[in-house]
């Protein structure tokens, strides 16, 4: 480990960490206000999916202030999605310090990883899970009832899947970083695989509609990044060892 990181005393700790989280939030809120700028043509780019449904709903402000809440809420949501990068720079800068000389060189890689694993998780949600979550909650209505929803309901529900898969799809990063630190390794993860299994269908269920497509739509491509996980940790632990 670094000397200069052994002996920083922990006040110095806390201000570094301090300063970090300074210049993650000002990167989210650039973002933000670079998003509220584009805040009309986002709207309709997520209302999209409602237009192809079977069983069509329609979208309704049930507040007075509720486009104004949906905008700024998009836009922080926007915000973070575009500080991405800056986050995870700020999270490795903070934790380098306490790492070998040749593990620092991960940092590049880790970025733009992130950030396309990221990228490819909201893409996932947006043409896979919300369609198909979209239709079943239609298609479970009455006659004589119409599909009237409230516009702020609708983009916090959205909003939930597309975050949630992003987060889903960071797991090869999450494995390469604790494969970095010596915590995972390919055999471990081949070992547990079974277990793995039934973890990754407990948290689709969690963050898919309560119906067995989307429950299987979830699971596959999760079971997927599992097996990309075990690659990662895999090259991760050879490159180590050269």
């Amino acid at each position: 480990m670094s000397n200069n990181h052994q002996s920083m005393p922990f006040l110095e700790h806390l201000e570094e960490l301090r300063w970090r989280l300074v210049k993650s939030l000002i990167s989210v809120i650039i973002g933000a206000i670079i998003t509220f700028f584009f805040i009309d043509s986002l709207i309709d780019f997520l209302i999209k999916p409602t237009q192809s449904l079977k069983y069509p709903m329609d979208l309704q402000v049930l507040k007075v202030q509720g486009m104004f809440m949906i905008k700024w809420g998009i836009s922080l949501v926007g915000g973070i999605v575009l500080a991405v990068p800056v986050l995870t720079f700020q999270i490795w800068q903070f934790i380098s310090p306490g790492l070998y000389m040749n593990e620092r060189k991960y940092v590049a890689p880790l970025i733009i990883f992130t950030y396309l694993s990221f990228l490819i998780g909201l893409t996932f949600a947006y043409k896979v899970i919300i369609p198909f979550s979209l239709d079943f909650f239609t298609s479970v209505g009455m006659e004589g009832i119409q599909n009237n929803f409230s516009i702020n309901y609708y983009f916090n529900f959205i909003t939930w899947l597309m975050l949630g898969s992003g987060l889903i799809f960071e797991l090869p990063v999450l494995v390469f970083i604790l494969s970095i630190f010596g915590l995972l390794t390919p055999a471990f993860m081949s070992h547990y695989r079974r277990h793995a299994i039934v973890v990754i269908l407990i948290i689709s269920a969690f963050i898919t509609p309560p119906d067995p497509v989307s429950l299987v739509l979830m699971s596959i491509p999760l079971m997927l990044l599992y097996e990309i996980s075990i690659g990662v940790s895999w090259l991760v632990s050879r490159r180590k060892s050269d």
